[in-house]
């Protein structure tokens, strides 16, 4: 199994009663697939899982498998313990779970490694481990990026350090043989694929979702200049949707667009002000008549 290219984690959309919007889940599912994802995430961050309850999760999974069946596309579902990877079973359109380094306990190196060791025994899919210590408080090094790559059931990592580091340089200057890393950070993905990224999992590309896709390809192509340019189109907007905590900015935009019915979120999220939804919109839309124009020549 190879992962490579473009994964959008989907927001979880609400409607005025409060309920998950599962129309509205279904056709964004649609539209970032349409627009040449590889594929989507159910259940990550941006999902707000936390806040759903056990009947809500599966209703979400259901949705997104349904319409990654239909498009032969990868669905990764954030999975963090060996209950959670265990529901996965039965589920053919899964490709991977999306497993959180343990946060807030800290148990070290060694600790991460046997969890993750566990995990993929009791998990009938690949691991794709979630590393973004900024969060979970427990850095990783190098070296133990590599052994969790050497475990059976691991697949790639979604690195999200919060910069570009020497962690992650060396890590992709001699890349463990079948091991993915996906960026994580979306301001940051451009640099992080001229360096060797495969791909990236990407909030913020709920917009200019095809852009973003050119920004990968053409990195993995070699085409640095085409790659240059779309990054730091795509920063400038990625930048915006992360003013508030994620995904409250994601939602008042994609609800401003018509594309959810509210922008809702549960606490302990509180809704994104009204100048931030504003600056963001704005944001979309310049990127947008920006990609409309003709390049400007080269000479």
């Amino acid at each position: 199994m190879t992962l490579t290219g473009l994964y959008v984690p989907l927001v979880t959309p609400f409607d005025r009663t409060g309920a998950i919007a599962l129309p509205a889940l279904e056709a964004l599912a649609h539209e970032v697939l349409d627009a040449g994802a590889s594929g989507v995430v159910a259940l990550g961050t941006t999902a707000e899982p936390t806040s759903l309850s056990a009947i809500e999760q599966r209703a979400v999974v259901d949705v997104i498998a349904r319409v990654c069946g239909e498009h032969s596309a990868q669905l990764l579902v954030g999975a963090n313990t060996v209950e959670q990877v265990r529901a996965l079973d039965g589920r053919p359109e899964v490709t991977a779970a999306l497993s959180l380094v343990p946060p807030f306990l800290r148990p070290g190196e060694a600790g991460v490694v046997a969890h993750f060791a566990a995990l993929a025994e009791a998990s009938s899919v690949p691991l794709v481990v979630y590393h973004v210590p900024y969060r979970t408080g427990q850095c990783l090094r190098t070296d133990t990026l590599v052994r969790l790559a050497a475990l059976d059931g691991v697949v790639g990592v979604k690195y999200a350090a919060g910069g570009i580091d020497s962690t992650v340089v060396a890590l992709l200057a001699d890349p463990p043989s079948g091991f993915a890393v996906l960026g994580g950070d979306d301001v940051l993905i451009s640099p992080l694929l001229a360096l060797g990224a495969q791909g990236g999992i990407l909030a913020s590309a709920h917009f200019g979702t095809t852009r973003f896709v050119e920004m990968i390809d053409a990195w993995r192509a070699d085409d640095a200049i085409r790659g240059r340019a779309l990054g730091h189109r795509l920063a400038m907007m990625s930048n915006a949707m992360f003013a508030e905590p994620n995904p409250t900015v994601v939602k008042a935009v994609l609800h401003a667009q018509g594309r959810i019915p509210t922008p809702a979120v549960r606490l302990p999220f509180l809704p994104a002000g009204a100048d931030t939804s504003r600056s963001a919109s704005r944001r979309v839309e310049a990127a947008s008549e920006e990609f409309l124009r003709p390049p400007a020549p080269l000479c």
